[in-house]
């Protein structure tokens, strides 16, 4: 067995791989003079988030009102970005309370997302940093022209309680060209309304090695990088000795020459292909094919598996990001040694 003493299924987190992966594109971001600030929804880890801004991370990104509460409760977090439309009364007021513990910026691509932030933040005593968010061409969230970015910037920056700080993208990938073309174009209205773009903050991990080629950004955010998965390696991102995290999972039945069953299924494993095949890569068996899962069992198949029961095996995820999301801990190795249990602070309310 790999790791007898651990219960599988189990979420692996290799620290001596996560720490190379973070020290490596900080150096990168740090050579181009990019602001790096890394999205906390893959690791959802306190721990992770403050050896990031050790490394030099500006601050951080969260996806969530509830990942920035738990980032910040240890403390040791001063500057977060939370990159999603906050809507509604109980989570414009914890955002507000967040606002009093650190500094706090959001996102808006709307006029009722500014009017609610406009309302909860009428009486604060700093006012509240948003980034209109812009669609560059992947086809999320984001207005849709350089013309609509200025034309938000304008309302925000005319909201008491508000203050208008820049632009923020999630980039197609590949286009960098275009994206900054984009940028620029909306940076130039919205100055020549007379108001300042202090922020234009980039990111997304497919493009991380080409970030610096939006020159027009300040920031670049990136999740994904700190773990990497069998995504970013089919796009020559990483590779596999760059995956810090896995799956590590017990065969529970062979019951045929060219297949066995592992008790990981989509619970742990993720039902998400990312435009693959397969849900997932075993590491030192390029030639078995994890083909399908239950939510319990997964299945591997090979010509033959050559696996026996109760035999361990480690897979690298298709989407590592929802791996971190689907259990309460992850076991902490450094290479062969386990270290032990750790506690995904940022999932739901556990922190």
């Amino acid at each position: 067995m790999i790791f007898p003493e651990i219960d599988t299924p189990a979420v692996l987190v290799d620290l001596d791989v996560a720490e190379a992966n973070i020290d490596r594109f900080q150096a990168h971001c740090d050579a181009y003079g990019l602001g790096l600030r890394p999205h906390i929804k893959t690791h959802k880890l306190p721990m992770l988030a403050k050896r990031q801004i050790k490394a030099g991370a500006i601050g951080i990104t969260c996806q969530k009102v509830s990942e920035a509460e738990a980032m910040i409760a240890e403390g040791g977090i001063e500057d977060v970005l939370i990159t999603f439309n906050i809507l509604g009364s109980e989570k414009l007021a914890r955002l507000k309370a967040l606002a009093e513990k650190v500094r706090v910026s959001v996102v808006a691509d709307n006029g009722e997302t500014v009017a609610g932030l406009a309302e909860a933040f009428a009486q604060a005593r700093v006012p509240l940093a948003v980034l209109v968010e812009c669609d560059t061409g992947a086809g999320r969230c984001g207005v849709m022209t350089p013309e609509a970015a200025c034309e938000l910037a304008v309302q925000v920056g005319a909201q008491r309680g508000l203050r208008f700080a820049g632009l923020m993208t999630y980039p197609p990938i590949g286009n960098e060209a275009a994206v900054q073309d984009w940028l620029v174009a909306a940076k130039a209205l919205i100055e020549a309304s007379g108001l300042q773009v202090d922020v234009i903050s980039n990111g997304g991990s497919p493009g991380m090695w080409d970030a610096q080629k939006v020159s027009v950004a300040t920031e670049y955010r990136i999740g994904t990088y700190v773990y990497n998965d069998r995504s970013l390696q089919d796009r020559g991102v990483c590779t596999w000795d760059d995956c810090a995290l896995s799956v590590l999972a017990t065969v529970v039945s062979v019951p045929a020459r060219d297949r066995a069953v592992i008790d990981a299924g989509s619970k742990v494993l993720t039902s998400d292909l990312l435009g693959l095949e397969g849900h997932g890569y075993v590491l030192g068996r390029p030639d078995v094919s994890v083909v399908g899962l239950s939510e319990e069992h997964g299945v591997l198949t090979a010509q033959s598996i050559d696996l026996t029961v109760g035999e361990q095996v480690r897979i690298i995820p298709n989407h590592c990001c929802v791996v971190s999301n689907m259990l309460d801990e992850v076991q902490l190795i450094r290479g062969g040694a386990v270290l032990g249990p750790h506690r995904v602070r940022a999932r739901g309310q556990v922190w």
